[in-house]
């Protein structure tokens, strides 16, 4: 800016006088600039007279027109001004004019008030008026109201003394018909007059009323009598003084009722309880079907004599059938009781599935049956699904699924016959209400699946002996799969299925499936027991075997690996392979046999059935077999372990190809482990076990072996560390060996075999290293084999043939140095090679480094 140092000072004074005055907060200004907004410069709240005089008069050419910038700025002050002052008036004349306002508005609510007060008066008086108007009006209505109740009264008055005596003529003359009309009529008249019964006239009224009606009672039970006496029940017909007779029971007391039913229900099963007598022929179980036909034939004769005679709603024939079932229920369990030793399953069985037929029969005969019977079976399980209904065949697993799976058929194959009983129905009082009774008897069933079950295992043994493992179809052939379960584990279960479904069908209690369930666990002990355990081959144990290999070997050993051990042969193996897939379908299919009898037999008998102990069974046969496959597996080896141990490992002088040792051990497990895999198809963790297994039992027993190989050079040790570094790499893809598709071998049996050969690398680098300087070679010791002992030093001492005496010079600085040397160095027990075989000072360490990298060159070469 141009402007002159004196206009500078003139305009910071004037700059100064607005600072020192009154301002606003800054939440006041933005608000007036919401309400009243402005592009004005002076109306921001940080106007600046310097930087507005300088937009103004930008240079000092500008400065000619300050006159006309001064007479524009006192124009716009003379306007504020003005408007100002405008403001201020009109503030001051609006303030009078609300105090105006607020004087009308509180005249104006006096005055509404009063004349609210005048209506609120005027409203009073004229409610008087109106009473005075109608109280009269009201009189005559109550009077009204009292004469029409006086009257009907009377009326009922009039009726209930003139009905009163009516009855008591009617009674007299046995007109039952109009009597029934009218003790209705009587009895809802009198209801009309319990709050008048503390008046003795009508008290009276409704005593001779109440006496009617009991001796109406009396009379009717003994006109019931005379026209049906016991000499005169079969030829007694029906009559219209009967039915009127019936109408009038409904309504007296229903004692009355139940008193003359029971009478006359009994008077007419007098006939089938002589006939069916306990000392009678036709009582036995074998003529069962005679007391339903007749209990069919008297409904039918019944029907059509006093259906008529007998109301709708009695439902006479529901409630004669209902008696009926009572009595055959308590007749058939006495007459089984005291000649229970006559019943025999065959005759069980036919007597219950024609109760139930029966009870089906009676369940579509009277579909909408209200009555209940005099003694309902109490709590009555879950009934048996349709789907539950089918019976499964042999099942061949793994393709197809075990019997105790929902969905499964029926196959040919079945050999129990299931009773042809009709689906159980939906809760009714005749559900059980006749077979309740053969429940106690169910120990005879139950003793004749044992039976038939010691057949059928005897049997099962036989077909063994005399047939083998059957031999893979042709479908398991192209699938890979020969190592198949038993057909004689599925034939188990499908019998076991068929009875517990029999069982279902045939009881409504779980008793009986507990005391099944006993013998399904007898007997899957005794399939374990006779068909898998005592079918394992009878190998010789596994130190009897190494013997017997030793000793061969010593008078035939010509050279590394031609060792013959007496090993299973291909069909042995197949048979261990058929077990161990059959125990592991057994004990899945067991779970789920105990899923379904828990199911089948309800929460109160569910926690007695348990096979928690034959499943430790069959999972015990597993572990067996896989043992057994693995001992097979370590006899294979173990003549070529011995043969590298008789091996002149001190007269090697140069590295070369895989041993001989080594080639046995890879024959026989390329040998073996694409068999078991094949057979152990369907049983993929079982066959994880069995890798798990051996390495677990081979390694140790491979590393105690390079023990053994002593005395051994450097040289020697590189040539068995180039074969124990092979031996490594087929242990590692042993799950995948000689297998078409290569999967990643499971983490832990990775782990297992990675920690054993690495462990057995290492001895092998320390047995390389140089002993000329004691403390340097027990610091290798130390740092290759952190984990180790004095015996482990020992032996590879004398691996080095290093003499007794002068071991104790390194046992001594084992020793000292162990407890520090350890901890600076376990979490390095398995570091890489460079870094391990780099160690070792003085003189000795190129000449290894020239050996270790040597070794890595013809490892990669063989690989």
């Amino acid at each position: 800016m141009s402007a002159s140092k004196e206009d500078d000072g003139g305009l910071a004074k004037t700059d100064e006088i607005p600072n020192a005055g009154f301002r606003l907060p800054p939440e006041m200004l933005q608000a007036m600039q919401d309400v009243f907004p402005s592009n004005d410069p002076l109306d921001k709240p940080d106007f600046s007279v310097v930087d507005y005089i300088n937009g103004l008069f930008p240079t000092e050419q500008s400065l000619s027109n300050i006159d006309d910038a001064i007479f524009k700025v006192k124009t716009e002050i003379r306007d504020l001004d003005a408007e100002i002052r405008d403001t201020l008036h009109q503030q001051t004349e609006a303030g009078d004019e609300g105090q105006r306002a607020l004087r009308n508005a509180q005249g104006a609510i006096a005055q509404l008030f009063v004349q609210i007060r005048d209506i609120k008066q005027k409203a009073e008086k004229s409610e008087e008026v109106v009473k005075e108007i109608t109280c009269d009006i009201k009189q005559l209505d109550h009077a009204k109201k009292n004469l029409t109740a006086s009257i009907t009264t009377l009326n009922h008055l009039h009726m209930l003394v003139g009905g009163v005596d009516t009855l008591e003529s009617l009674q007299s003359r046995r007109q039952y018909g109009e009597i029934a009309n009218l003790l209705h009529g009587l009895m809802n008249v009198l209801e009309h007059f319990d709050k008048y019964l503390v008046i003795p006239e009508i008290r009276i009224l409704a005593d001779r009323l109440a006496k009617i009606r009991q001796e109406l009672g009396t009379q009717l039970l003994s006109d019931f009598q005379s026209a049906f006496s016991a000499a005169s029940a079969k030829q007694g017909t029906p009559s219209s003084q009967l039915a009127d007779a019936c109408r009038v029971v409904s309504v007296l007391d229903p004692k009355i009722k139940k008193e003359l039913l029971a009478w006359f229900i009994k008077m007419q099963l007098s006939e089938y309880l002589v006939l069916f007598e306990e000392s009678q022929d036709t009582a036995w179980l074998d003529k069962i079907d005679k007391r339903f036909n007749w209990l069919k034939m008297f409904l039918v004769d019944f029907e059509k004599r006093f259906g008529p005679m007998f109301p709708t709603d009695w439902e006479m024939s529901e409630r004669i059938t209902l008696e009926f079932c009572d009595i055959t229920r308590t007749e058939l369990g006495n007459i089984m009781a005291s000649r229970r030793n006559e019943i025999d399953v065959k005759l069980l069985l036919y007597a219950i599935q024609r109760t139930m037929t029966f009870e089906a029969f009676l369940n579509k005969r009277f579909p909408r049956l209200t009555v209940t019977a005099t003694a309902e079976p109490a709590s009555l399980p879950a009934l048996t699904s349709v789907s539950d209904q089918k019976l499964l065949s042999v099942v061949e697993y793994p393709d197809e699924k075990n019997p105790f799976e929902e969905g499964s058929g029926s196959g040919p194959k079945e050999e129990l016959k299931v009773a042809d009983l009709p689906p159980k129905l939906d809760a009714s009082p005749f559900q059980g209400i006749i077979s309740r009774c053969f429940e106690p008897f169910m120990d005879i069933y139950v003793e004749s699946q044992d039976r038939n079950l010691t057949e059928l295992m005897d049997r099962f043994v036989e077909d063994f002996r005399t047939r083998g493992i059957p031999k893979p179809t042709e479908a398991a052939l192209q699938e890979g799969g020969l190592g198949i379960v038993l057909p004689s584990c599925a034939d188990l279960f499908v019998f076991f299925k068929k009875c517990m479904l029999q069982c279902g069908q045939l009881t409504y209690g779980g008793q009986a499936l507990v005391q099944l369930t006993g013998v399904f666990r007898k007997y899957l002990k005794a399939y374990a027991s006779r068909m898998l355990i005592a079918n394992l081959p009878k190998t010789l144990s596994t130190s009897a075997s190494i013997a017997a290999a030793t000793s061969g070997l010593l008078q035939t050993f010509m050279k590394e690996g031609e060792a013959a051990p007496t090993r299973m042969t291909e069909e042995e193996l197949r048979k261990i392979c058929s077990i161990l897939t059959t125990a592991e379908y057994c004990c899945e299919t067991v779970q789920q046999l105990e899923d379904k009898l828990k199911e089948k037999a309800g929460p109160t008998f569910a926690l007695e059935i348990d096979f928690a102990a034959e499943q430790e069974v069959f999972n015990n046969v597993i572990t067996t077999s896989i043992q057994l496959l693995v001992n097979d597996l370590e006899t294979s080896c173990e003549p070529a372990l011995i043969a590298m141990t008789k091996r002149q490992w001190l007269s090697v002088e140069a590295v070369g190809d895989q041993s001989g040792f080594v080639t046995a051990i890879l024959s026989h497990l390329r040998t073996t482990l694409p068999t078991l895999r094949t057979y152990l198809s369907s049983s993929r963790k079982f066959f994880t076990q069995f890798c798990i297994k051996f390495a677990n039992t081979f390694i140790p027993k491979y590393i105690a072996h390079i023990y053994k190989c002593k005395p051994i050079s450097p040289v020697g040790a590189e040539q068995l560390l180039l074969d124990t570094h092979m031996l490594k790499t087929v242990l590692l893809d042993l799950p995948s060996l000689g297998s078409q598709i290569s999967r990643k071998p499971p983490a832990s049996f990775t782990k297992i075999v990675l920690k054993g050969m690495t462990k057995a690398e290492m001895i092998l680098k320390v047995v390389m290293a140089p002993h000329d300087s004691p403390k340097i070679f027990v610091e290798k010791f130390l740092q290759l084999l952190p984990d180790s002992d004095t015996n482990e030093l020992q032996k590879i001492l004398e691996m080095k043939n290093v003499r007794r005496g002068d071991q104790a010079v390194f046992s001594d600085l084992y020793r000292n140095q162990a407890p520090s040397t350890s901890q600076s160095h376990a979490a390095h027990a398995h570091g890489d090679v460079s870094a391990l075989s780099g160690g070792g000072g003085g003189g000795g360490g190129e000449p290894e480094s020239g050996r270790i990298k040597k070794l890595e060159m013809l490892i990669r070469n063989r690989l």
